[in-house]
């Protein structure tokens, strides 16, 4: 049987699995701080517990990481790691350079059930939600790999824009949240936090109360109509709901919600939906965050042109909506948004795990 692994604890239930061991409960802070703060991978890292309990944790308990099978760099400076999980699923989570920090992307399930009609994740269907050791673990991977080359920016921002929807692996969310901001563990500020989501309003709803942090809407289309086009859930929530819900969301230090907005040629990139949309986001302190569709072979869009894409933001910023046009960084090793698993599409035969849930997503 596989031993648990203690990256799925809370630090509460760290120090109960401590007291139940017979040892003093503040072992169980160290523990944490050891696996969170510190990235610890082994029970001999955790120098400050006697030698008999790490003993006694490495024969229980387990620290391990994905296997990362592989590894690719961008021109741009993006990492994006393929992991293989202890089942053999396989998900992929990427390190975005900025100016002065990095961002990691997070990954939520193995594939995906949402099933957008411009996302290459959606077509390889879903197989399963992560633990929270395993969402967790991309956090220590990605923050072990920046110290190992020696990288003095921090990894700062964490968003969960990775493979899956995170409101429909929401428990686990909410607890890999908890250990992200912790003071005593990562010490992530809720406003380096970004959950994103198409809209899941009871979800939504869930997050608000129990653990909010920064929220990103993909919205993708100012009306109905279009949306129901890209996102098969948007048939469940209207767009006027979806805002609605935003609205009431709890605003973290003053920040803003985001609106994703993938803008595709000839679908939702006319000047008619740049006014729908400025029309829909009035009177409330939104960030519109314009994506340029990223092409891919298996998707039927096409990309806009940059001047479309300035006319767009243009309008926006005329209406005073903040908006951004967000560089596609990690092109070149399809890591940019919408194209995480890839990589999985192209080398799908007939006994590949995939293979089954690709076909049923049409």
């Amino acid at each position: 049987m596989d031993k648990p692994d203690l990256r799925n604890y809370s630090i509460e239930e760290l120090k109960d699995l401590m007291s139940s061991l017979g040892e003093p409960s503040y072992r169980g802070e160290q523990i944490f701080h050891w696996i969170t703060c510190k990235n610890a991978i082994t029970f001999e890292e955790m120098t400050d517990l006697p030698k008999s309990l790490r003993s006694e944790l490495s024969w229980k308990f387990s620290l391990n990481l994905p296997e990362v099978v592989e590894k690719e760099k961008d021109v741009d400076g993006t990492v994006k790691f393929a992991l293989r999980l202890k089942d053999s699923n396989l998900i992929e989570t990427v390190i975005i350079p900025e100016r002065d920090h990095y961002t990691l992307c997070v990954s939520t399930q193995v594939g995906c059930p949402i099933g957008c009609k411009f996302c290459v994740t959606g077509k390889i269907g879903f197989k399963r939600n992560l633990e929270v050791s395993e969402i967790i673990s991309q956090v220590v991977l990605a923050r072990r790999y920046l110290k190992e080359k020696g990288e003095i920016l921090p990894l700062r921002n964490i968003v969960f824009m990775g493979m899956g929807e995170p409101l429909l692996n929401l428990q686990n969310l909410i607890k890999a949240l908890k250990i992200l901001a912790h003071p005593k563990g990562f010490n992530y500020s809720r406003k380096r936090l970004t959950v994103s989501t198409v809209g899941l309003v009871k979800e939504m709803e869930i997050l608000s109360k129990e653990f909010p942090v920064a929220l990103a809407l993909s919205l993708h289309a100012p009306t109905d109509e279009i949306r129901k086009r890209l996102i098969p859930v948007a048939k469940k929530y209207s767009v006027e709901e979806l805002i609605s819900v935003c609205k009431t969301f709890p605003r973290i230090k003053n920040g803003r919600t985001t609106i994703e907005y993938v803008i595709i040629k000839n679908v939702n990139d006319s000047m008619e939906c740049a006014k729908k949309l400025a029309e829909l986001l009035k009177g409330y302190p939104f960030k519109v965050n314009l994506i340029p569709f990223n092409p891919h072979p298996e998707l039927p869009f096409e990309r806009p042109s940059q001047e479309d894409v300035e006319r767009f933001q243009k309008y926006l910023l005329s209406k005073k909506i903040l908006t951004t046009v967000r560089k596609s960084k990690g092109l070149g090793i399809e890591a940019a948004c919408g194209q995480l698993g890839a990589k999985f599409l192209k080398s799908l035969a007939p006994n590949s795990m995939y293979k089954k849930s690709a076909l049923g997503t049409g």
